[in-house]
């Protein structure tokens, strides 16, 4: 089991998969409070070009700096492809949201040795 705070303490760089530009929905709203506690978001959708003031990527292959973290906001049968891609770019840990389920990715993220966090809020988990 990942110990949660030292997971945050040691995160800067969070691209957050499937963050939407609308104010209404979670992604956007746990990504900006993130944000604001002062982590580097890089927004992860191949529909936006700018959410909270940075730079979107359409996938994570295409971010040209190290993440430390990749904070999946899609389907759970999204997952597994997600998780592939966090692999192969060198991220350092995975979070799926609250109500992201996965074994498949789970099993991708423990065979590669990252920290991984399943069907939690990172916001909540900031500020328990």
């Amino acid at each position: 089991m990942t110990n949660i705070r030292s997971l945050l303490d040691k995160t800067e760089l969070i691209a957050v998969v499937g963050l939407s530009n609308d104010p209404n929905k979670a992604s956007h709203r746990v990504a900006e409070f993130m944000q604001y506690h002062g982590y580097k978001i890089i927004p992860v959708n191949p529909n936006e070009t700018s959410i909270l003031g940075e730079k979107c990527y359409p996938n994570l292959e295409s971010i040209p700096f190290a993440i430390d973290m990749v904070n999946i906001f899609r389907p759970a049968k999204d997952c597994p492809n997600i998780v592939t891609s966090a692999i192969a770019i060198g991220a350092k840990s995975v979070w799926l949201q609250l109500g992201i389920v996965s074994e498949e990715a789970k099993e991708l993220v423990e065979i590669a040795g990252l920290d991984f966090v399943m069907d939690r809020c990172l916001k909540i988990e900031y500020t328990a």
